[in-house]
């Protein structure tokens, strides 16, 4: 019989269980997609029984795959600020999940940076006054469910982001991890502990707020699930980017890690210093373990992948995503032309809503093969602007980039990143490093792996692509891509 963790990722559009045996390496790996629901402009939600539902039944077929394991934990990741209040004796939800791109509560937040409370929130969160994080949303919840803040008071009601919703589903236990809570506004990062200044300001009640646990605690034990035996711990929780960073082993500080997905998600571990940024990026928490904090700054890109999709879906110029590679390795440079995928506005470190995605340099010269190899080369340009911010926050050169992802198949794209930071981009034998994170988290928490440095030992790398571009090239793109930003 073979030993494993289970891990649990839950996503934005799906669910996937992975197994992990002691030597890390999956066993077997189910997806599950569930439905978003878009019930007004602006507003996303998730029917959580819908959520739970892909949960068994990607844990199901997982298990399916393989015979004679014994599941020594399981570890939850998740999609961060996602979030919902449920009835504490039933469990029933009072509301769709209110999802982390839902912007209803964009007003609010405009309000209360023009009462002046953006620094104050700021200095206690590491967070800007946006829509994007659950605090907000618990108060859209509360305000617009008849009755709901009166229940939530008398503590009759819960509320969690879906790691913690997750963890009372599997065995009953009210808690989350210092990761997800610091994505509320409600969590302040220096105290580690909710914030009643904060609580105030958002109208939520501290009794409805789950334990803050540690990342690699043992919650509790399954119980009456039909579809995972009785007497599992569940050991191990972090949001999705902490949890990837975790899993790609990044335990020093200056360590860090890039997530290319339909966005890009860089982190950095800045060790027990929160970093408070100059540069717009948000510092958050990494993980706790035993106590210790560990903290990071992170970047976001709204787009990466999407914008291959893009090159697919809308302008036909690839059948299929995997078609980028080949097309545009049939040139040797972009031609000239430069690619910013502002696609939905420009994220870390510029904070532009109103830029739009913008092509330069087009001539008659310009083929398709020339765009493909420009937008490959511009979701990489759009991360060295936030590696460079987030260096300069941290005071720290960063001496390689662990990556992961969809994205970071593409071996052109890993190059050119390398090429463009002027630093190795490591690529892990397994991508699901979000899944891979909470693994860890629980297996640490049960001692089926005993320290950090024997979760270090268990990584192990694919390949590493080392920067092979001459130092005038390189400036000539970073030349290049400032003034297509400008522009767009």
């Amino acid at each position: 019989m073979t030993d494993c963790v289970l891990a649990i990722d839950q996503g934005t559009t799906g669910t996937t269980a992975l197994l992990l045996d002691k030597n890390v390496a999956v066993i077997a790996q189910a997806n599950v997609e569930f439905p978003n629901h878009y019930p007004a402009p602006g507003h996303v939600e998730h029917d959580v029984e819908e959520i739970w539902a892909s949960v068994e039944a990607a844990v199901t077929a997982a298990l399916a795959k393989v015979s004679d394991v014994n599941i020594v934990a399981i570890g939850i990741t998740n999609q961060r600020e996602t979030c919902l209040f449920w009835d504490a004796e039933t469990g029933e939800a009072i509301h769709r999940a209110l999802v982390w791109q839902d912007r209803r509560t964009a007003d609010f937040c405009k309000d209360l940076k023009a009462a002046g409370h953006e620094e104050s929130v700021r200095s206690k969160t590491g967070l800007v006054l946006d829509p994007y994080f659950s605090g907000t949303k618990a108060k859209w919840l509360l305000d617009n469910v008849s009755g709901a803040r009166e229940r939530a008071a008398r503590g009759e009601l819960l509320f969690g982001t879906i790691d913690s919703w997750l963890a009372w589903r599997l065995c009953g236990t009210h808690a989350t991890d210092p990761s997800n809570a610091s994505r509320t506004l409600l969590f302040n990062i220096n105290t580690m502990d909710w914030d009643e200044s904060l609580l105030a300001l958002l109208d939520v009640p501290s009794a409805s707020l789950p334990r803050i646990c540690d990342n690699a605690e043992v919650l509790g034990e399954t119980r009456d699930l039909g579809f995972l035996p009785d007497g599992i711990p569940v050991a191990g929780m972090a949001g999705d980017q902490q949890s990837a960073l975790f899993g790609q082993a990044c335990f020093g500080s200056g360590e860090a890690k890039c997530t290319y997905g339909t966005g890009a998600f860089i982190l950095m571990n800045t060790g027990e210093r929160a970093v408070p940024s100059e540069n717009g990026l948000l510092t958050t928490v990494g993980w706790r373990l035993n106590g210790t904090t560990t903290y990071a700054l992170e970047g976001s890109a709204f787009i990466a992948g999407a914008a291959v999709q893009w090159l697919r879906d809308q302008l036909g110029i690839i059948n299929s995503a995997e078609e980028i590679e080949a097309l545009a390795a049939s040139v040797p440079d972009a031609g000239g032309v430069v690619f910013v995928p502002a696609l939905a506005g420009l994220g870390a470190p510029h904070w532009r809503p109103d830029a739009r995605g913008t092509f330069t340099g087009i001539s008659g010269y310009t083929t398709k093969a020339h765009i493909a190899r420009a937008v490959l080369e511009g979701i990489a340009l759009q991360i060295a602007d936030i590696l460079g911010a987030m260096e300069a926050d941290a005071g720290l050169r960063l001496s390689g980039l662990k990556v992961d992802g969809g994205a970071a198949r593409n071996n052109l794209l890993m190059q050119f990143q390398a090429d463009i930071l002027r630093t190795p981009a490591i690529r892990p034998t397994v991508l699901e490093t979000t899944a891979l994170g909470s693994a860890f988290l629980a297996g640490l928490a049960v001692g089926f792996w005993v320290t950090t440095s024997s979760v270090r030992e268990a990584w192990t790398e694919d390949s590493t692509f080392f920067p092979d571009m001459r130092d005038d090239v390189v400036e000539g793109h970073l030349a290049a891509w400032a003034a297509a930003v400008a522009k767009a």
